[in-house]
């Protein structure tokens, strides 16, 4: 009896505890379906659907004619949602869409994307990736008219996925001055420093889960529309950029450097043309940091164009004052400086003394008039902007360090050192701008790089170079100044480079290396300097670090560079020749002018002026000559597009404007007409290949 009791209160005890956990299920559902059923459905809607940003189009960047640099080209991923064609549309298309899928993606067979269409369909997935290879515009297109897909996406269920990727149509051309921009939003260049314009506002709109990261976007009508970026427009000219480049990295492999950068500005107005900056990489040179902008550097004897201005300014130093150099060596304190030609040059004026770029005479002349109040050449480091950022538009700009009497380790040597380019660092950008200044009459103006912004032809906000310096020393310094930095060329360290049609002015530095705080005999070399120099219109800076070879000097290495560059300006800019009739006044009356090919118009206008017969068979553009007897006959120098142009017997101008026309580089050695060029003619053009000119 009691076994009986027991066994119905435990039965009992068992019922009472199942019906609580019945009601207990009872009641959590009640709660969750009743109470908290709003908070529920909340929730999986935002597991399911949510709202995400749209990325905005990024403006483009342009040169200063109008070409692109960078711009953003939409690409495509293809998807599909095989629930929506109806069953017809379905068992209709199938084949036909395999096959296409699988002859344009080759990532299936036919059979497979078949089958795999066909269970999604069945599984009611509404979302299939078909492939993540992304496809352009052209051939989405193309894909929206295959089977089913032509549909649309609501009748096909085609779903085509936006991604926009940036494209810099002349690749590394001034790589890294435009420069980049990551998905952290850091970069460099251009695209960074100008992100906020650039990238113009996102917009946000309703996503719909698909399957695992896979979104797609549901159109209800709430999506905030994207701003798109403005585009900015630059100063470089990409011609005179390929030409800076092409130069720069011939020299770089010839001395097989470690880097090299070339700046080319324009004087009056401070606008970048061209900005180079080459680094060894491997067994070749490609851009991966921006020297001119960003590095400091001692800049050697570049600086002693400041020295000079100083000296002149403060002192009452004339060119023709002397300087006793000695042996070529002066001890001062516990230190020797030394000047680079062996024995020295003894006594020399000013003026010798900065064409040849001595040292001892530098140093002697800043320890004698600021050696007891170094503040006072410091003050003209000082205003011409050689001891603080320049703020150039450029993000990552480097900031001189320049020391001073207050800070530790300011000595009696500290000063003199600096005056022939050591113990301070500077970024090329800042010598530049000290060079373009003497060119532009003084007026020292902060470069630039970007022209304006805005969309289409609506220009938002236009920048102009602001004037730093109304003067930056008296009209009589400046006219000494400008004589000793056309005396480097003429009669100095520059001498090489000197210009046949056109004169060059400038300055060498070539700055010892420093390793483990001591110098080596490695070297930084530069030229700065502008040109034509009676009128100048350009300025330019050249940097080579550690050339290998017996030539290490900035006379031997840099300059050859600008004068590459140089050469090739002038030739193209027609503003920088004097005018066509006073040059042909120059041949002399009864002397038969060289007459080889060319343009007939102007050959004939030279003829003509000249009073030579001259007869024309055709009426092409580009001519070879015939003479016969006393007369020119004009014969068609044919030039076809895609086909190499025969530019012998043209004038450098001449030849530079077919080839380039063509899609070609130049490199041109020696002076005159083409006798030779590298490529031959009417061999099949191949865009950017280098043609050589042999001139004579």
């Amino acid at each position: 009896m009691n076994i009986k009791r027991h066994i119905l209160l435990r039965v009992r005890v068992a019922f009472v505890l199942m019906f609580i956990f019945a009601v207990a299920i009872v009641a959590k559902i009640v709660i969750i379906q009743f109470v908290q059923g709003e908070a529920w459905k909340e929730k999986a809607r935002k597991i399911t659907y949510q709202y995400r940003p749209v990325k905005a189009t990024r403006g483009n960047i342009y040169s200063d004619n109008g070409s692109l640099l960078a711009t953003s080209l939409p690409f495509y991923k293809v998807a599909f949602d095989p629930t929506v064609p109806s069953k017809g549309t379905f068992d209709q298309g199938i084949d036909s869409l395999s096959i296409y899928l699988s002859k344009y993606f080759h990532e299936k067979s036919a059979a497979q994307y078949k089958n795999m269409m066909i269970d999604a369909r069945e599984q009611n997935r509404r979302y299939l990736m078909v492939s993540r290879r992304l496809i352009n515009y052209h051939v989405k297109k193309e894909v929206a008219s295959w089977p089913i897909f032509r549909e649309g996406r609501y009748g096909g269920g085609v779903i085509f996925e936006r991604v926009d990727k940036r494209f810099q149509p002349f690749e590394n051309l001034s790589k890294r001055t435009v420069g980049f921009i990551n998905e952290n939003e850091r970069g460099a260049g251009l695209e960074y420093s100008f992100n906020d314009i650039l990238s113009g506002q996102d917009g946000e709109a309703m996503f719909q889960k698909i399957s695992g990261s896979n979104w797609k976007p549901v159109f209800d009508g709430t999506e905030i529309r994207t701003i798109d970026g403005d585009d900015i427009e630059t100063t470089i000219d990409v011609n005179l950029q390929d030409v800076a480049e092409t130069a720069l990295e011939k020299a770089l492999r010839g001395h097989e450097a470690d880097f090299g950068l070339v700046v080319v500005m324009e004087v009056e107005t401070g606008e970048i043309k061209a900005m180079s900056n080459l680094t060894r990489v491997g067994n070749g040179y490609r851009e991966t940091y921006n020297y001119a902008v960003g590095s400091v550097m001692e800049p050697g004897s570049t600086i002693k164009l400041a020295t000079a201005l100083a000296l002149m300014e403060e002192t009452p130093l004339r060119l023709t004052d002397i300087i006793d150099t000695g042996d070529g060596s002066y001890k001062i304190y516990n230190s020797t400086v030394r000047d680079h030609h062996e024995g020295g040059w003894g006594k020399l004026s000013f003026k010798e003394a900065f064409e040849k770029s001595s040292n001892v005479a530098m140093v002697k002349l800043v320890d004698k008039h600021f050696g007891l109040d170094p503040n006072r050449f410091l003050s003209y480091l000082d205003k011409l902007h050689l001891t603080h950022s320049l703020n150039f538009q450029i993000m990552g700009g480097g900031v001189p360090k320049i020391p001073r009497p207050e800070q530790n380790g300011w000595s009696g040597i500290t000063l003199p050192w600096m005056a022939h380019g050591y113990g301070l660092e500077v970024t090329p950008l800042h010598i530049l701008t000290l060079f373009n200044a003497v060119a532009n009459n003084g007026k020292m103006i902060r470069p630039i790089i970007v022209r304006s912004m805005g969309k289409a032809d609506r220009v938002r906000q236009e920048y102009k170079a602001e004037v730093l310096e109304e003067n930056i020393c008296s009209r009589e310094t400046l006219a000494r100044i400008r004589q000793l930095l056309e005396g480097v060329v003429e009669n100095g360290t520059a001498s090489n480079v000197k210009g046949t049609h056109y004169r060059i002015a400038g300055k060498t530095g070539t700055a010892q290396l420093l390793k483990n705080g001591r110098y080596t005999n490695r070297y930084m070399t530069s030229f700065a300097g502008y040109f034509p120099a009676g009128n100048p219109k350009y300025s330019a800076i050249v940097v080579v670090r550690n050339p290998k070879g017996w030539r290490q000097y900035g006379s031997n290495v840099a300059a050859p560079v600008f004068k590459e560059i140089a050469d090739n300006i002038y030739s193209r800019d027609l503003e920088l020749h004097g005018s066509f009739v006073e040059e042909i006044t120059d041949v002399p009356m009864g002397v038969f002018p060289v007459i080889q090919a060319g343009n007939r118009e102007e050959l004939s206008f030279i003829c003509n002026e000249l009073g030579v017969s001259n007869h024309t068979v055709d009426n092409e553009k580009w001519v070879k000559t015939k003479i016969n007897g006393n007369a020119v006959q004009w014969h068609s120098k044919e030039v076809k597009p895609g086909i190499v142009p025969d530019v012998r017997g043209m004038t450098l101008r001449d030849a530079i404007y077919l080839l380039e026309t063509a899609g070609m580089r130049i490199s041109h050695r020696g002076i005159g007409r083409v006798e030779e060029q590298s490529v031959q003619p009417n061999a099949k053009v191949k865009k950017g290949e280098l043609v050589i000119l042999s001139l004579g």
